[in-house]
């Protein structure tokens, strides 16, 4: 069982990294990724308070916290710690007090979680093999899991497997979902740039007014999924940023969008008589549960009591992870827990989002539980 000391433990982690978390701050331009340094410093004092052997500054901010106990096989439990560029909109008493950046994907949850099991497991006597605990930075937006993984994450720490976890909204609190296979997607970014020919606001007769076509283009770019690509293959396309113009009188000479997912729009930029430039940055892979690792996390699941229900087919989510990396090097599975409460928690990526602590010992619970099913599991294999 979780007992309420160690409920305790996850739930005081999760006060201080509210705090804590939020990224810092340099100069006048506020980072999220791969600037954790003062969590990091957090989790490293928590984890060797713990009695764990400890490693930082592997892909640059994440931490690395060992437990062994005996021979055996050893596994990874993974937790990401970065915030986003998001301004805070909750108006909490704990809200972010970084400007400009906060914890809208519940990041400081996860981290929380996955210290409250440390302790736990450290005083059980039964415990055969070795966990480590990673700590990840620049999910969200730079890759950090990919960092880790090219800094050594699975040369210097052998595993037999990997495990990460997501808090989501949308699913009732303590409800579990995952699947073996795919259950996040790929996610590609482009850059369009329309080339017209800039003149003055009242004259667009004289020049190429590049908004024109660059209007054309996001919408014709929302025909890609329901017209060029089949029915049965999940595709999304989304643009996220129009950038173009510094004066409220003149037409200028570019316009630059932004998006997820590749595109062609050539064909609408010519017809206005101007220029078009696509470039398609590859970006996460799609992450891929291993058929035989699902099992277990479902297995881990169903013993916690305070989970409810588990889906053994969630429905796969068009959002992207950059847990991908360390399951492409290490086989293992990725799952959500539900954490929406009587009232619906917003959006995740959302500036009203407010992480549900309720879902912290049950989070922690489950990291406990979920160590022993896959420490067992990898005996087994042996």
């Amino acid at each position: 069982m979780f007992d309420n000391h160690h409920t305790e433990a996850a739930r005081r982690a999760g006060a201080i990294l509210a705090d804590l978390l939020p990224g810092d701050r340099i100069g006048s331009v506020v980072f999220a990724a791969f600037e954790e340094a003062r969590t990091a410093a957090f989790v490293a004092r928590e984890l060797a308070a713990a009695g764990l052997a400890v490693r930082t500054g592997i892909g640059r901010t994440g931490v690395v916290g060992t437990l062994v106990r005996g021979g055996g096989p050893s596994v990874g439990l993974r937790a990401d710690m970065d915030a986003l560029p998001v301004a805070e909109t909750t108006g909490l008493p704990y809200a972010s007090r970084t400007p400009g950046v906060m914890h809208a994907c519940g990041h400081h949850g996860h981290v929380a979680m996955l210290l409250g099991a440390p302790r736990h497991l450290a005083a059980r006597g039964d415990l055969r093999g070795t966990v480590h605990f990673i700590f990840q930075p620049a999910e969200a937006c730079e890759g950090g899991g990919r960092a880790m993984v090219e800094d050594g994450l699975f040369r210097d720490f052998p595993y037999a497997s990997v495990w990460g976890l997501h808090s989501w909204p949308g699913m009732p609190l303590g409800a579990f979902g995952t699947r073996a296979g795919a259950i996040m997607a790929s996610l590609d970014t482009f850059e369009i740039r329309v080339r017209g020919a800039g003149t003055q606001a009242a004259m667009p007769e004289r020049g190429i007014d590049p908004f024109v076509p660059a209007s054309e283009t996001v919408l014709a770019l929302q025909t890609v999924v329901n017209r060029r690509i089949a029915a049965f293959a999940p595709a999304v396309v989304s643009v996220t940023q129009v950038h173009g113009g510094d004066a409220w009188n003149m037409i200028p000479d570019d316009v630059v969008i932004h998006g997820t997912v590749r595109c062609l729009a050539r064909g609408v930029a010519s017809t206005h008589g101007a220029g078009a430039e696509v470039a398609v940055n590859p970006g996460y892979s799609a992450t891929v549960n291993e058929c035989a690792a699902a099992p277990v996390a479902l297995a881990a699941a169903r013993r916690v009591e305070a989970i409810r229900s588990v889906d053994p087919e969630v429905t796969p989510s068009m959002a992207s992870e950059d847990f991908a990396y360390m399951l492409q090097a290490c086989p293992g599975a990725y799952a959500w827990l539900g954490v929406d409460g009587k009232t619906p928690s917003r959006p995740l990526h959302n500036a009203g989002f407010d992480f549900n602590d309720d879902a912290l010992p049950i989070g922690a619970a489950y990291r406990v539980t979920l160590a022993d099913e896959a420490l067992g599991a990898a005996r087994r294999a042996a």
